[in-house]
């Protein structure tokens, strides 16, 4: 059973930065694919940053390239989210998500993850 907990999220305006992390434990971190997801008011849930423990490389989606970085710890079993440059339309509740295994399907599908944190909300406005 994976267990993830969330940082706690925030408020910060326009431009501004916040750090998210999260904790996983109950499954070796090597063999653990992780994504952030967010959805936001009236929005379907969606996929932000993926990593796999196993290896270095990282994904994005569009809307947040060259703005929030995933990285991880291995010995910490923890995997980050640092946000830059925080635009209103970032606003959202963010959440951390786990895959056991090897491979995934499809990293950007939420029901490809078997584990979920119960989200954290951030919000950006003036």
């Amino acid at each position: 059973q994976v267990q993830l907990v969330e940082s706690t999220g925030g408020s910060v305006q326009p431009g501004g930065s916040l750090r998210l992390s999260c904790v996983t434990s109950g499954y070796p971190f090597e063999r653990l694919w992780v994504a952030w997801f967010r959805q936001g008011p009236g929005s379907e849930r969606g996929g932000v940053a993926v990593i796999y423990g196993g290896s270095d490389n990282t994904y994005y989606a569009d809307s947040v390239k060259g703005r929030f970085t995933i990285a991880k710890d291995n010995f910490r079993m923890t995997v980050y989210l640092e946000m830059n440059n925080l635009k209103p339309e970032d606003t959202a509740k963010y959440y951390c998500a786990a895959h056991p295994g090897q491979r995934v399907i499809d990293k950007w599908l939420p029901r490809q993850y078997d584990y979920w944190g119960r989200g954290t909300q951030v919000t950006v406005s003036p």
